[in-house]
């Protein structure tokens, strides 16, 4: 089933988990350069989990709503599974704002924990919007990546 349109009101996804191929999200989300400069960090960042045995991630942030120029992503990625010796340690840096996986990915990228001030683990965090009630979030297996 392809990605449901954005709300013409709010530019987001409509609430729920939407599956995707990586194909889908590329020509979905990847309409100017700088949306394609962060869907090239990202399938980076995505390639790297995807060989430590990731299986899942979650895409949300600016990137996955209708705003012209985002300022960067932000993924969560399913844990179980993957060997934490073989990840790279930038997905364990979160100091200064993740800082360092901006730069080299352009956006940011957490394990599927739960968020301590909500309760709720990051899949579930991030769905929520402080102005509208919920919105929608893109799920992608990273190893189908091409």
């Amino acid at each position: 089933m392809p990605l449901p349109a954005f709300d013409p009101l709010t530019g987001r996804l409509p609430a729920g988990e939407h599956h995707a191929e990586w194909e889908e999200v590329v020509d979905r989300f990847g309409w100017n350069k700088r949306r394609r400069q962060l869907i090239d960090g990202m399938a980076e960042a995505l390639a790297l989990l995807a060989n430590a045995g990731c299986t899942r991630v979650w895409i949300n942030g600016s990137f996955a709503t209708a705003k012209e120029e985002p300022g960067d992503f932000d993924v969560v990625w399913e844990p179980d599974g993957v060997d934490l010796d073989q990840l790279d340690e930038i997905f364990f840096d979160f100091a200064d704002g993740r800082r360092a996986q901006k730069d080299r990915f352009g956006g940011e990228l957490l394990p599927n924990v739960v968020e301590r001030l909500s309760g709720l683990v990051f899949a579930e965090f991030f769905q929520n919007e402080r102005d509208s009630g919920f919105k929608g979030i893109v799920v992608i297996d990273p190893r189908r990546i091409e």
